[in-house]
Parts: C-alpha cells; structure tokens; sequence
C-alpha cells in the first residue's frame, strides 16, 4: 500500500481534525457526512500529510456520532476482498493520540495523474443521493460499460454483498464509472463499504429500491433484479454460498469491539436466511 519497509506515521490526533480540515476548506473535492481528509506520503519523514490537492490517500477517523466507524468499514473491506469484490489498498492506522484511522488508498489517481470517474448521482444527474434504483444503475452501467455483461454481473455481487453484510447507506455515490481510455469505460473498484446496521439498528434494508423496496428484501427481489440485469441463475449467488464460516472469521479476527462482533455475525446470519443461502 505504501512501498515503505515501514508503517507511515500521522502526527496529529482526532482533536485536530477539525482544525486541519477547516485550513483545506474551499479545497477539499471528497464530500460526505463522515469526516475525512485528503493526504499524502511524505516519504522522507514517512509520514502521512493532510494536503488540499494531489492526495493519494483518504483518511477517516473515529466518529463521535457513530462509534468504531474505521474499524467497521476496515472489516467490511477485508470481507468484500475475500469475496473478491475488487477493492483498494487500505488499512487501519493511529493517529498520533492512539485513535485508529481508516486510510485508503485512492483509485482516481495514477503515478499522481487524476483519473476521470464519475458517481452515478452525476451520471443519472440525480441530486439526491438517496433517491433511485439499483435498476437505474444497473440499466445505465450496460449502456456505459465497454464490458456491460461483466461489470452487470460485478453490480449485482455488489448488492448482495451490501445486504448480507448489513449495507444500508449504499447510496448513488457508492458506486462509480473509471474512464481511464475510450476502450476502457469500467465499474470502479468498491468502496465505502460499512456494516450501517450495527449503528444505526432500524435503517431500511437499502438505501436505493431493489424491486421497487427499500425495506424487508427478500431472495425474489434479488431474483428480479438479476432477471433485470439478464444475469444467469447459476452465478447469481454462486460465491456467497456456505460463507458464514469465512465472514465470521474474517469479523472475530478484526478490531470491532466483542460484543458488536456478535451482532454482526447475528445481522449476516439473517441476511443469508432470508436470501434462502446456506451458512
């Protein structure tokens, strides 16, 4: 993730964030609820910097709103690259008062070059984020992809994989198209992936309609969703059968606190019931 023998070190702490974030405003291109920063490696000091322009990493720190938010989105990638869903490098780091960050490495920049990508709030030219369909990316994805059957097939895994784990606040801008060359129009890698029902219990089953719901999703939801996508019955669910052992490894040797380990693998084991897969 960093070329470096050697771990980088992030010299300021979470009560600094605000002060560091408030010197880049008018600057800062990443938005969103979560506090997060731009940074760069210094590799003389091999130390992470917050920069305003030409950052290769995105930091998240802890979040008093939503308690153990770094841990819980490290998890969550770590689960998605054992399914392999494409995802960055990324990685939990302290800061300098002990708190871990989430760093990830940014995708959108190659060799320090910016890749031109879009999310599909901008795509649909769709304002808000929460309002639209699986179905509308899907449909827009093949009209766009120079691989439309593949990246459809990728979409899918995606949606499931956001249920089982307890994704709700998958929203438009969590999914993304790369333009790297007229050949090569592409579904980005996934990102921004957290298990959303450990901190907020009560949220909907997804942020954007599967089937026209957004809330007590079932296997034929999916199934018509698939359909829509033209997405064989075979492959649909082909790599998430039998992965209760593999998640509940994955989430019992992370850094989410004991007792949120347990509502976690709760929350996976009724996700995979009522898409009718086994554990």
């Amino acid at each position: 993730m960093f070329n470096a023998s050697e771990l980088p070190i992030i010299d300021f702490g979470l009560e600094d964030m605000s002060q560091k974030a408030q010197k880049l405003t008018g600057k800062l291109s990443i938005s969103g609820v979560q506090p997060k920063l731009p940074m760069k490696l210094d590799k003389k000091r091999n130390s992470l910097i917050p920069v305003a322009d030409g950052g290769e990493y995105i930091l998240k720190p802890q979040n008093a709103a939503f308690p153990n938010i770094p841990e819980n989105e490290q998890c969550c990638m770590d689960l998605a690259e054992e399914f392999e869903i494409d995802v960055p490098p990324h990685c939990l780091l302290s800061l300098k008062d002990g708190s871990l960050a989430y760093i990830v490495k940014r995708f959108d920049r190659e060799s320090g070059v910016k890749i031109h990508q879009e999310d599909f709030s901008q795509i649909l030219e769709v304002e808000d984020k929460y309002k639209g369909s699986v179905e509308q990316i899907g449909r827009k994805l093949k009209e766009i992809s120079t691989a439309p059957g593949y990246d459809a097939q990728l979409f899918f895994e995606r949606a499931v994989f956001n249920f089982i784990i307890g994704n709700g606040d998958a929203h438009l801008k969590n999914y993304s198209i790369t333009y790297k060359d007229k050949e090569t129009i592409r579904l980005t890698p996934a990102y921004d992936i957290v298990c959303s029902k450990l901190v907020i219990p009560d949220e909907a089953d997804s942020a954007l309609t599967i089937n026209g719901k957004n809330n007590k999703l079932k296997k034929e939801d999916f199934d018509k969703f698939a359909e829509y996508l033209n997405i064989p019955p075979k492959i649909r669910y082909e790599k998430f059968g039998k992965s209760l052992n593999l998640m509940e490894a994955v989430i019992k040797g992370s850094r989410i606190k004991n007792e949120s380990q347990k509502k976690f693998i709760d929350i996976i084991k009724t996700r995979l019931l009522r898409l009718e897969l086994p554990a």
